[in-house]
């Protein structure tokens, strides 16, 4: 299907109404909530807090390196506004889904950080949201919009890493 022909009847977007960014906070914080020290006022110890901290960054990392990618290319980062170009470059190169990666990294550090086990567990349960709410439907939407384009680089870039 070309460029001209994509979802006619439908809106041009791949119709994730929440924001993932939401997603991964609400469960972070729902999992802290449910363990780490943090809720009842304590600190975790200094050496989860530096090693939290530091995979935190390390996410955060990724989500500022991913992020501008899409204004420069003239694209939506917004899942439910329209994508109008495959970026292929820079982080994109080695993961088709950098910023949601950068996410899951930065809710695993705090988690790691804050003590807690349940946002762990949460951090589980986020991805799954994750892939099967939010990227199976950018899959199927990048697909029908930009076809042999969006197939090549899905075929040569890992979702993940």
């Amino acid at each position: 299907m070309d460029n001209d022909k994509v979802l006619q009847n439908e809106q041009d977007n791949a119709g994730v109404r929440v924001p993932p960014p939401l997603i991964f906070l609400a469960l972070l914080l729902t999992g802290l909530w449910y363990d780490s020290p943090w809720f009842e006022g304590h600190l975790s110890g200094l050496g989860v807090t530096v090693a939290g901290g530091l995979i935190a960054v390390l996410g955060s990392v990724l989500i500022l390196l991913g992020t501008p990618r899409h204004s420069k290319a003239g694209s939506n980062v917004e899942p439910w506004k329209p994508t109008t170009t495959i970026i292929t470059t820079g982080v994109y190169g080695f993961s088709r889904n950098p910023i949601y990666l950068g996410m899951a990294i930065v809710h695993g550090g705090v988690a790691i950080c804050g003590g807690s086990i349940g946002a762990l567990v949460t951090l589980v349960i986020a991805v799954a949201v994750i892939r099967i709410y939010v990227i199976d439907r950018e899959e199927r939407y990048l697909e029908a919009k930009f076809g042999e384009t969006y197939t090549s680089y899905k075929a040569m870039v890992r979702r993940w890493l």
